[in-house]
């Protein structure tokens, strides 16, 4: 059973938490699940999700920063495609099993220089085997690329506390910045550091090292900065459109009690039930130093979130930079208060959900819930509407593809990028609130006459005249099931003003 073939390093092993065979092991369990989520990338039948396309297609050019995210994943994504000579989405998505793999062996690396190398062990199977983990290596997100430099940076800041080095206050510094440049979360790193100085002496470096750690984050992330002030601050407007409360006067502001249980409960998930169970047991029992100063990194980002979608919205995944230093945290209280068969019961869930996904993801079209949409709808059919769409502006010789929704401008950036056809979104009425009505509207400098326009209505008018559909599309058993969607051949003059 592929289930035991994991695990199975860690049998026989030398009882002494100072073993080395406890890295070998933990080293041998997520080499093999790291190569068995790439073979099962091969056969993989789901499409790019609007996210992922969308960060392919910001990868073409690249650029210190974009309509809603930092430039990392954008920039890791073309490396990979470059590298491998292909826009496929094996290499698309390959850097997510790697970036997992590199995460785990920097907790590890974290756990052994605070504990010893069996808490390392256990450390790096808990990780590489978290939820959040396995679904997030199956998609590629800025979560995802965010965490090795935000675990080196609490690595680095560790060393920086207990042996008071320049060197690694601008290792700290840098790594905080280069996880901000992945995802803003990463400013979390900055936040729970001056959290933890404040209440705790021991989580305080000198003073010129607190301050290296900070300038260096700022140089770091400063392309990002420059690049947001000179483009309207583009992202941090996406950002506070997230967080509308913020635009909000006190009165107009509605506590969603609902969505603050939805998050929150929602967490059990995202690390783990057990896992997340043992976090909050230890904020009531982490004594030592090391536990109280990584709990600091852990539950201030949660209860930030929580604020978040107790006065607007929280997606689960909001939080996860919390899980990187919690990780470490509960699996060394776990093992620190002789709770074996708990993780190891942590593991064996973890384990079977993450051998359980890559097989769900090949076989995704005949796994279906009620019988009807499959399990994974929302990442399938989006490469099949985007080639009927293409094949209709072959038919009709249109110029431009012309859609409104992001989802569809997504795909069909990623799946028609040889197709020959100009692919433009609806002007909008207002500011843009997508990357492609800022950048890929219909304007007077679109080349092309002839206009394929994919609405969610079965006629369309122009002048008066009613238009007839050249195309019903598919929608069923994928991310559109249960909508109707056509295709309507117009001249560019209807879309005028």
């Amino acid at each position: 059973m592929f289930v035991r073939a994991i695990l199975s390093p860690l049998k026989n092993l030398e009882l002494d938490p100072a073993s080395q065979d406890w890295r070998r092991a933990g080293l041998a369990a997520c080499t093999i699940l790291t190569l068995y989520r790439i073979v099962l990338f091969l056969f993989d039948q789901t499409d790019l999700f609007v996210d992922e396309s969308q960060y392919w297609l910001w990868g073409q050019n690249l650029d210190f920063g974009y309509y809603s995210k930092p430039p990392l994943i954008a920039w890791t994504i073309r490396l990979f495609t470059e590298l491998g000579q292909s826009d496929s989405i094996f290499w698309v998505r390959l850097p997510v099993p790697l970036f997992h793999f590199a995460t785990a062996l920097i907790l590890g690396s974290l756990a052994r220089y605070l504990y010893d190398e069996r808490i390392a062990c256990w450390v790096m199977i808990s990780y590489i085997t978290m939820p959040a983990v396995t679904l997030g290596s199956a998609v590629i997100s800025t979560d995802t690329i965010m965490a090795p430099f935000f675990s080196l940076a609490l690595l680095f800041y560790f060393r920086l506390l207990n042996e008071d080095k320049a060197r690694y206050a601008l290792l700290a510094g840098a790594m905080a910045g280069l996880a901000f440049l992945a995802k803003y979360a990463g400013i979390y790193f900055v936040v729970c550091a001056v959290l933890a100085a404040v209440f705790m002496s021991k989580a305080r470096p000198s003073l010129r090292n607190g301050l290296l750690v900070l300038v260096t984050f700022v140089i770091v992330a400063m392309p990002n900065l420059v690049w947001n002030y000179l483009n309207d601050l583009s992202t941090f407007e996406h950002t506070l459109d997230n967080a509308d409360w913020v635009r909000r006067s006190s009165s107009d502001l509605d506590l969603k009690y609902l969505k603050l249980a939805e998050f929150f409960f929602s967490q059990f998930g995202v690390f783990g039930p057990i896992l997340f169970g043992s976090l909050i047991a230890s904020v009531y029992k982490a004594r030592e130093t090391d536990a109280r100063i990584l709990l600091f990194f852990s539950v201030p980002i949660i209860l930030i979130v929580c604020v978040q979608a107790l006065l607007s919205k929280a997606y689960a995944n909001w939080a996860v930079a919390a899980y990187f230093g919690g990780t470490v945290l509960v699996v060394a209280g776990l093992l620190q208060e002789r709770f074996y068969r708990l993780l190891s019961l942590s593991v064996w869930i973890g384990v079977v959900v993450a051998v359980g996904l890559p097989i769900l993801t090949a076989i995704a079209y005949h796994v279906s819930v009620d019988g009807e949409k499959p399990a994974l709808k929302r990442l399938l059919g989006r490469e099949r509407l985007s080639q009927e769409l293409i094949e209709a502006a072959k038919e009709n010789n249109a110029d431009i593809i012309l859609a409104a929704g992001r989802d569809i401008l997504a795909d069909l950036f990623y799946t028609g990028r040889d197709a020959g056809f100009v692919i433009r979104s609806i002007r909008p009425r207002g500011r843009p609130t997508n990357y492609y009505q800022l950048n890929y509207a219909l304007d007077e400098s679109t080349p092309g006459q002839v206009v394929l326009w994919v609405a969610g209505r079965p006629t369309v008018e122009c002048d008066g005249e009613t238009i007839e559909p050249v195309r019903t599309l598919t929608t069923q058993g994928g991310a559109y099931h249960g909508g109707a969607m056509y295709a309507f051949v117009m001249d560019r003059g209807c879309f005028d003003g």
